[in-house]
């Protein structure tokens, strides 16, 4: 008995030794791949690809890349599927949030199983170029930018209808102002500085082309702005300077950067939106043009009582985006915002 179990022991041995050298055989019968670096990276949408360099013995009946925001993304999150076979390959990665860090990698599969290339992180953009947009109504061609599921002109608007100096003003009427001009001839107001750069500074009546208040995202609200575009709601800014982290980050995410047009320091604008805020001032009650280099004011289309209205306004000197109500009176300049 003592000599059977002497022979058992070896040939138990070696039946586990040949279990494990399969084990070990099949891991090396998957597919051998590489990542390729992320491209095109914008708010929603990215390029990767891979490239497999052994099939593993083993046809690769498909591949792709697949995506996560954990560290190791798998074929059970999100994934393409570009195909079979060895080589290089690309991948159109959709669906993405902005703003967001995705790790993605490359995959392929044979009959043995899944292998992976390694995983590289990206971020998504918070926003996205939306073009240019012609108003028909005077041929100004705007710059747009989206930032998050809004698509707003990266310009103040220039529409001026009419012009009227600073010492005129009323809570009904509408009126239209550039700043720093004190006449009635629109060809002259166009003509200034202020006007190429900082668009058209217009009281509460006109930028709501006489309207009435609204509280809804979106507002519905048309108001001076071109058809398709409409004047944001409280409501509407809101959601931006939420989408940004916030009232109190805000403002240098969408401030454009240096002091060419905005006051020293201005250090901590990034402009990563394209957003591209500028201090165009404002009217103010007094009949005079104040504060242009310092600060930016802009209209909302929501009545906050019987005679003030909601703006938001950034500073030169603060990172935040302000909620602010004043006098239906005052003029202040206008970002549309696309339907």
């Amino acid at each position: 008995m003592r000599k059977k179990t002497v022979y058992l022991i070896p040939l138990l041995l070696i039946g586990l030794i040949f279990i494990f050298a399969n084990s070990c055989n099949k891991d090396d019968d998957i597919p051998e791949l590489t990542t390729t670096t992320v491209s095109n990276i914008i708010s929603t949408t990215a390029i990767s690809g891979g490239n497999i360099t052994s099939d593993g013995g083993s046809e690769v009946s498909v591949r792709g890349v697949c995506w996560s925001t954990a560290q190791t993304p798998t074929i059970a999150d999100n994934k393409t599927t570009d195909g079979t076979g060895i080589g290089a390959f690309s991948s159109n990665l959709s669906g993405l949030s902005t703003g967001t860090k995705y790790y993605v990698r490359a995959y392929a599969t044979n009959v043995n199983g899944t292998g992976y290339g390694s995983a590289i992180s990206f971020t998504t953009k918070l926003y996205e170029s939306g073009g240019v947009f012609t108003d028909s109504r005077d041929n100004n061609v705007y710059k747009t930018v989206i930032v998050g599921n809004q698509e707003w002109m990266a310009e103040n608007l220039k529409y001026l209808p009419s012009v009227i100096g600073p010492s005129t003003s009323s809570p009904s009427i509408s009126y239209y102002y550039v700043y720093d001009y004190d006449g009635t001839n629109i060809v002259d107001a166009k003509a200034t500085a202020h006007y190429d750069a900082y668009g058209v500074l217009y009281n509460w009546p006109a930028a709501m082309n006489m309207a009435e208040s609204s509280t809804a995202n979106p507002s519905g609200v048309q108001g001076v702005c071109p058809s398709g575009w409409h004047l944001p709601s409280d409501a509407e800014w809101t959601e931006l300077t939420k989408y940004l982290d916030g009232e109190e980050v805000a403002g240098d995410k969408l401030k454009e950067t240096g002091t060419t047009h905005w006051n020293s320091p201005n250090e901590n604008a990034t402009n990563e939106t394209g957003f591209t805020a500028l201090p165009g001032g404002y009217r103010a009650n007094s009949g005079t043009f104040l504060h242009i280099g310092q600060f930016g004011h802009w209209w909302g289309a929501t009545e906050a009582n019987a005679n003030d209205a909601w703006s938001r306004f950034i500073n030169y000197n603060s990172s935040s985006v302000d909620s602010y109500y004043g006098s239906q009176e005052v003029a202040y300049s206008v970002r549309c915002i696309k339907d």
